[in-house]
């Protein structure tokens, strides 16, 4: 990818309470040249003095708002700020920077215009993944295949890369968890051209953590079904 590209893309991290690692999940990328849009979600463990003075730009949320309203406010950023790609990438370490090139060749090349990462497409894209977590994941895909008709293997990846023109299309409203299926569904229902490009997912003891409960992917499930035939 031209360096050209890559001062052109912007990556979108929401963040919640991620101040003992913000600083070294965004390192690489800036290292790597992307321009960074850090938002965060009203977090109240001191994430906005880590994420000051490190060469991004940063908007903040007074209150918690949530995943989905905090991947908005970083998507308008950075059109705002003239992004001719954008990528979500989360903020707990989970995702792998060097994955980002691979998500955006397809939208440079204008094979597409939205690109979804997948922990599932090849051995080796899950490192620790628990197996129930598992489990509830490759349900959901298979509820995305079948009720969306869009072939993919992963519902809840928040590696995702999208042309200017995409992002401009999505209106993310579901605030909590259930904007996953959202961007898939608006993806469906707009039509976008999109790929499935195999990413790497990293569990470890912080992001497990700090993620959602088994119970909470069965609310997104529900949330999701709801956002579907709402419609």
């Amino acid at each position: 990818m031209a360096l050209d590209d890559r001062h052109n893309t912007w990556i979108v991290i929401p963040a919640f309470n991620e101040g003992g690692v913000i600083r070294e999940v965004t390192r690489p990328l800036l290292q790597a040249g992307y321009q960074v849009a850090l938002v965060d979600d009203g977090s109240t463990d001191g994430s906005a003095e880590q994420m000051l003075g490190l060469g991004v730009s940063f908007c903040r949320h007074a209150v918690n708002l949530g995943q989905g309203a905090a991947l908005q406010t970083g998507m308008r950023l950075a059109l705002n700020n003239g992004a001719d790609y954008i990528v979500t990438f989360d903020a707990d370490g989970q995702h792998c920077a060097e994955d980002i090139e691979r998500l955006l060749e397809p939208l440079v090349a204008g094979r597409c215009q939205v690109t979804l990462g997948s922990r599932f497409i090849s051995p080796g894209g899950t490192v620790g993944i628990p197996f129930l977590r598992k489990v509830l994941l490759r349900s959901g895909a298979w509820y995305t295949r079948v009720v969306l008709g869009l072939q993919v293997t992963d519902m809840h990846n928040g590696l995702r890369g999208f042309t200017a023109g995409a992002a401009r299309k999505l209106r993310i409203t579901q605030n909590r968890m259930g904007h996953a299926t959202q961007i898939l569904h608006q993806v469906w229902e707009q039509g976008m051209t999109y790929e499935e490009i195999p990413v790497t997912i990293r569990y470890t003891e912080y992001s497990l953590a700090k993620g959602q409960r088994l119970s909470n992917l069965l609310n997104v499930l529900w949330e999701s079904a709801v956002e579907v035939f709402r419609r």
